[in-house]
């Protein structure tokens, strides 16, 4: 079996679109998958990027977006009453979950749903310790240990180049590196790769020798 990372933040609808299409797109493949929370924020800090919330025609476009391809693709999803929030206690109850910075499927379905329908107010404080009992984390999500593994998380993240999530790494033992595929739209192209689809090789290595051209001062 292949094995894959999934990067996420609950913050982000297309974690949830792609977390929910995963099984469905990857059908008949060989894989295995371990889920890794990141903290979005931090991605986007290291390379100096605006979140799609924080542009406010992005913004619109994306809430447009994510309604729509739930809608296509028989997603369950209903917009959180506020948007964006602080994912920070999300993230901190999955690593408390696991160990080693993941969480299962269950736990993260859980999360994920929790933010993703019903159309509630995430960090509503009852609806938080709800979350914490159904789960029943099996360290202290506040704990210094929990927090390091998130931290020990985003820079593992950002030292694979990971910039956007989701991110699905490909670890296929055939390639010389692990393999990054950033966002919904990508699980089609995930599972060429597992396939080892016609010409994805080749198309994978050629498409990035495009010489880099003018490129405004950061």
């Amino acid at each position: 079996m292949t094995p894959i990372t999934f990067w996420f933040d609950p913050i982000s609808p297309y974690a949830h679109l792609a977390f929910e299409r995963l099984p469905q797109a990857l059908e008949g493949c060989s894989y295995v998958v371990d889920y890794r929370p990141v903290l979005f924020a931090g991605l986007l800090k290291q390379w100096g990027q605006l979140g799609p919330a924080e542009i406010g025609s992005k913004r619109d476009w994306t809430y447009r977006q994510v309604v729509w391809l739930a809608h296509r693709h028989g997603i369950d999803l209903q917009l959180p009453a506020v948007h964006p929030f602080n994912p920070l206690p999300l993230l901190r109850l999955l690593v408390a979950c696991g160990r080693g910075g993941l969480a299962n499927r269950h736990q993260c379905e859980t999360v994920l749903r929790h933010v993703w329908t019903g159309g509630a107010e995430v960090d509503e404080p009852r609806r938080l310790a709800g979350l914490e009992a159904r789960l029943q984390p099996a360290r202290d999500p506040r704990s210094d240990a929990v927090k390091q593994e998130l931290r020990a998380n985003t820079d593992a993240a950002i030292a694979r180049g990971i910039f956007g999530v989701p991110t699905l790494e490909v670890h296929r033992a055939d390639a010389a590196a692990p393999r990054l595929f950033w966002g919904f739209d990508a699980l089609d192209m995930v599972a060429d790769c597992l396939r080892g689809a016609e010409g994805f090789d080749q198309r994978w290595r050629a498409a990035v020798a495009v010489e880099a051209g003018v490129q405004r001062p950061r």
